[in-house]
């Protein structure tokens, strides 16, 4: 039977509405859901029927966001950490814990590019230590205290943010490209392990995304040029975030279920 012939109106396009949901039901995890592609993926999931647990050190935005997300329909809340620090990571993920018994779905999106258009002499070791720690020593601790939750999913997808930079090019930052490489080197071991448990994992590889980390580098290399920043913002010809956030709606849905390693985008 249709089901259009069972129920009609606003509860037809309710019911309809629902069946159409690529993530109804699902438990989803962002870190670096505050801003750029993490915030996106956050509403874009939300809308598909996912419940988000929001992560990221910026309270404010990051609130916000859960906001949005509600004012629209969907559902979630927030957690503050500090991906850099141990305890925060537990503390963060025991707040999770209380609401979720699993996650079917995480992002680890959280990222910091430090020490841009430095060349290796000059570049700090305080620069060097803030990429590597927010970007992968923050994905290191996150997967280990994440991983319970996800193999306590019947089948689940981690999805790591990492870079085009240091992955299969350069970077402005010595740093950036080697916490990223150092992200896309990890994920072997981490398919490995969680792989056989239920967890199916990909690396994806953003091009230039008009996040609020990659328009501030744009805006410091056009000043390190003598440019207008500017200017060269307004000529960067950055993709949306939206875009990405696309492409992970479909790795973490059933219909990406067949795709298998590193993911590229412009």
């Amino acid at each position: 039977m249709m089901v259009t012939d069972c129920v009609s109106g606003d509860l037809n396009k309710w019911s309809l509405e629902k069946m159409a949901s690529k993530l109804s039901g699902k438990i989803a995890l962002v870190t670096g859901g505050a801003t750029g592609i993490g915030r996106a993926t956050c509403e874009l999931y939300a809308k598909e029927g996912a419940y988000l647990h929001v992560l990221d050190y910026n309270e404010e935005d990051g609130l916000e966001a859960v906001d949005q997300i509600t004012a629209a329909g969907g559902q979630g809340s927030f957690h503050k950490v500090d991906v850099r620090k141990e305890e925060s990571v537990v503390e963060a993920m025991k707040a999770v814990s209380k609401k979720s018994d699993r996650i079917d779905i995480a992002v680890l999106s959280a990222g910091v590019l430090k020490g841009a258009f430095k060349s290796i002499d000059e570049l700090s070791e305080n620069d060097w230590d803030s990429t590597i720690d927010t970007n992968l020593k923050g994905t290191f601790l996150t997967a280990k205290y994440l991983a319970p939750l996800l193999s306590a999913a019947d089948e689940s997808v981690l999805l790591l943010i990492a870079s085009g930079a240091g992955v299969r090019g350069g970077s402005s930052s010595y740093a950036y490209a080697a916490s990223k490489a150092g992200m896309h080197g990890m994920h072997y071991k981490l398919e490995g392990e969680l792989g056989p448990q239920g967890v199916r994992l990909h690396v994806i590889c953003p091009g230039g995304i008009a996040t609020p980390l990659k328009l501030a580098n744009v805006a410091e290399g056009a000043l390190s040029q003598g440019k207008d920043p500017d200017e060269a913002i307004k000529n960067s010809n950055l993709g949306d975030p939206i875009g990405v956030a696309r492409i992970l709606l479909f790795l973490a849905s059933d219909d990406g279920s067949y795709v298998r390693g590193t993911i590229f985008t412009r």
